[in-house]
């Protein structure tokens, strides 16, 4: 058993006028508040000893930005009678276009729309339009209150966090969290990666040497993150994840199975209607609950209006095999960190599970399969990235000493060439805070300025990556092509805000850029916000790259190549027919096929290989828990 750590003899907070450093797990499903206090990491609670806050904002119907009526278990109560006005999962939505959800939309009770001016979501309620950032910033004010009142303090003196974000969130979503944070009055000294902060919490950092996989499963994000310990120093080796990957999708393969049965029994399609689809969704999760502790459960839906009466019972094996290519698409991330790494699952010292979404048997029991060995997770799994979240304030406020943490950049980061390559100049995985550069130069004769695109990503070409941002080095000198020497520094901070500079060595001209994503609010926008009442404010959003979507399809691509063998002879007819038609449409995308249409692909080779997903499971998590119960994995 592994105890919570005690930090330090220093256990005094900051001086009372500025109050304690909040630590704030932002969740998809819950969001929890933690201080550091008396040499250990503390959850605050509510009244009634609570620390969940369930990330869900309701707004009545005359509702402004700043007046929802209803933050927590209040608003989640609401979803029922309020479902249209009702936002759950918000987090799922920060630095996300339209697109990027896909079938996903079907299953909100909430309408969402592009901005009129760029691709952005916006939450409609009916005249009042949110962004992501605005209604994140409402939960963070709850957090915020929940600390005052716990601690008997103003909430105007609570005004420093640190806040917890998915490693694999870009630099897009991280400026959309700090940005929420703002509009709720908070001012964000470190964002820190949530297993990162697990790992913390697990007092770590307290070992000699070691090397720690962090496996966290959320409500609506996956994270891997690969550690090492040596010489006192924590570091982070490599990240991977998928910040659309989770608890949610577990409900979600529940209530889309049930209503397809619902409308073949009954003819009433439950997921056109808000109502039914937020019933359908709050089932779901009770069910996947139940069946994390029992062997069998039933799933009850009833709709007055158009006399349905649903029941249907569900057991665990059924249960698992829905979500196992869900599973499965973790171990492909876990497999892909540790490729990254260098190393293998015997290398490996120490898994620590992390997320309220691990407590699901299959999981447990697919991880410790995976590595070789039981994952520790002697703390609660919803609580420990607050936890260490706090101890990150503690860091910061000086009362935990003698630790060191370095984080990663889970995307590198490069400047686009002339013929539309990229050069990286910050590698995937490099420790920050970090610091580089890179030469350039013209390729045309007399060029006195150069035009600097900064983008994030792994793919070769320019146009399948991320643009961050632009700007131009003007004034060079006169020169025949090949002859300025321009470099080019990017510098990369601990919260992973970047700046890039460019500097012409013979003129000593200079330029530079803050990078701030073409999506979510502007500084001005910001101020106007908080100025009136946080009012309507639009930025661009910048289109998801192709390469996102077409990096995601090589990837099952060859997943399923590895095994179309297996899957020719084991498959049925019919399964196999509709697999391989999926394969070669897969393979007959080109350069001009559109982002829709690619996803459209993935969608339907995704959907014909599950029965090839499930066949492989068989190899990995479902030989795990074969002739056991539910109850013997609990007692593991």
């Amino acid at each position: 058993m592994i105890e919570l750590p005690i930090y330090g003899q220093d256990n005094t907070l900051p001086a009372a006028e500025e109050g304690p450093i909040l630590g704030i797990d932002l969740g998809t499903t819950h969001s929890l508040v933690a201080v550091f206090q008396h040499g250990r990491p503390r959850v605050l609670t509510d009244e009634q000893g609570d620390p969940l806050l369930p990330s869900v904002v309701a707004y009545p119907e005359q509702a402004s930005h700043n007046q929802p009526s209803a933050v927590g278990r209040e608003a989640r109560e609401q979803a029922s009678t309020n479902p249209t006005r009702t936002i759950h999962s918000v987090k799922r939505l920060i630095g996300r276009s339209l697109k990027d959800l896909g079938h996903e939309l079907a299953t909100l009770p909430y309408q969402l729309a592009s901005a009129e001016d760029n691709d952005g979501v916006r939450i409609v309620l009916g005249d009042l339009h949110l962004t992501a950032e605005e209604v994140s910033s409402h939960i963070l004010t709850a957090c915020r209150e929940r600390a005052a009142a716990a601690l008997k303090m103003a909430p105007q003196s609570l005004q420093r966090a640190v806040i917890t974000v998915p490693a694999y969130f870009d630099d897009a979503q991280r400026q959309a969290t700090r940005t929420a944070a703002r509009l709720a009055g908070l001012e964000v000294l470190r964002l820190v990666g949530e297993p990162t902060a697990a790992a913390l919490a697990y007092g770590l950092d307290k070992r000699e040497q070691a090397k720690i996989v962090v496996y966290d499963l959320g409500g609506g994000t996956f994270d891997i993150s690969v550690l090492e310990l040596a010489d006192g120093v924590f570091r982070v080796l490599s990240t991977a994840g998928d910040t659309h990957l989770g608890g949610d999708d577990f409900d979600r393969v529940i209530m889309v199975d049930c209503a397809e049965e619902i409308r073949r029994l009954h003819g009433f399609d439950a997921l056109a209607d808000p109502e039914s689809r937020t019933k359908l969704r709050q089932i779901a999760e009770q069910v996947k609950k139940t069946l994390s502790v029992q062997e069998e459960t039933e799933f009850r839906f009833s709709h007055a209006a158009s006399e349905t009466e649903y029941q249907r019972k569900i057991d665990w094996r059924m249960f698992q095999r829905w979500i196992a290519p869900l599973v499965q698409r973790t171990l492909d991330h876990t497999a892909l960190a540790l490729k990254d790494a260098g190393l293998r699952p015997e290398d490996i010292d120490e898994v620590v599970l992390v997320g309220g979404s691990t407590r699901v048997p299959l999981v447990k029991a697919a991880v410790a399969q995976f590595f070789g060995r039981p994952a520790h997770d002697e703390l609660d799994p919803d609580q420990v990235v607050a936890l260490g979240a706090a101890i990150q304030a503690g860091i910061l406020g000086g009362a935990v000493r003698d630790a060191l943490l370095l984080d990663v950049t889970p995307l590198s980061l490069g400047i686009v060439t002339a013929d539309g390559t990229v050069s990286r100049v910050i590698e995937r995985n490099a420790s920050i805070p970090a610091q580089a550069k890179e030469g350039f130069t013209t390729y045309v004769d007399g060029q006195t300025a150069i035009k600097f695109t900064v983008v994030q990503g792994e793919r070769e070409m320019a146009a399948d990556n991320r643009t961050l941002g632009e700007f131009e080095l003007r004034g060079i000198p006169s020169m025949p092509a090949g002859l300025p020497q321009v470099a080019v520094q990017f510098l990369l901070d601990a919260n992973g805000m970047l700046q890039v500079k460019a500097k012409e060595q013979s003129s000593g001209i200079e330029a530079k850029i803050e990078i701030a994503p073409k999506h979510g609010l502007t500084d001005e926008q910001v101020e106007t916000m908080l100025q009136e009442a946080w009012d309507h404010a639009d930025q661009d959003l910048e289109l998801r790259r192709r390469a996102e979507v077409k990096s995601r399809l090589d990837q099952v691509m060859i997943a399923v190549t590895k095994h179309l063998e297996q899957a020719k002879t084991s498959l049925g007819e019919s399964e196999w027919q509709r697999l391989q038609e999926a394969y070669e449409d897969a393979q007959a995308i080109d350069e001009q096929t559109t982002v829709e249409g690619i996803r459209g692909r993935l969608d339907e080779l995704e959907q014909a290989a599950n029965p090839l997903a499930q066949l492989l499971m068989n190899d990995v998590a479902m030989e795990a828990v074969r002739d056991q119960k539910v109850s013997d994995l609990l007692d593991k």
